[in-house]
């Protein structure tokens, strides 16, 4: 990491309220289950959709009703998980930076929503969907699995 770099991320570490939620008893845990419950959210929504979006269970009906209903609950997850993730990112900043997990854990979730604002793009009503569309459902399953099996690699290593 270059000096600057360095510094700055020193500099969020040591910013009062990090340090405080560094050293608390309640709030990390608290912040922590946040996360959690933020990437719970967002796979749980993610994964039935994208299946469907796959072509799994097309009998089940048109995808559009389960993304009216899933893709809120999949925002609000990755708003949760990403809001309470920069908590936890800044009580060691410069760690997480230094590690190449995170930095792959990171590109994963920017891919993954790449992915995902491209997919909103399509016409769900439209059936049987691409292969494309299914391919790229299938490579979103797979992403999100990844960065949520990297999150939990970065403590370990």
């Amino acid at each position: 990491m270059n000096g600057e770099l360095d510094a700055l991320l020193a500099a969020v570490e040591a910013w009062p309220p990090v340090a405080a939620l560094r050293v608390s008893t309640l709030a990390y845990p608290l912040v922590n289950a946040a996360h959690v419950v933020g990437v719970a959210l967002l796979f749980g929504a993610i994964v039935p959709l994208d299946l469907r979006l796959a072509g799994w269970r097309h009998e089940a009906g048109p995808v559009d009703p389960f993304a009216r209903l899933l893709i809120p609950v999949a925002i609000a997850g990755l708003v949760l998980a990403a809001a309470s993730g920069l908590l936890l990112f800044a009580t060691d900043a410069r760690a997480y930076a230094a590690s190449w997990l995170f930095r792959i854990k990171i590109v994963l979730i920017a891919a993954a929503v790449a992915n995902a604002l491209a997919l909103r793009r399509i016409d769900w009503r439209r059936e049987p969907l691409a292969r494309r569309v299914r391919f790229a459902a299938a490579a979103s399953v797979l992403a999100w699995l990844a960065v949520i099996v990297l999150g939990r690699l970065i403590g370990y290593f």
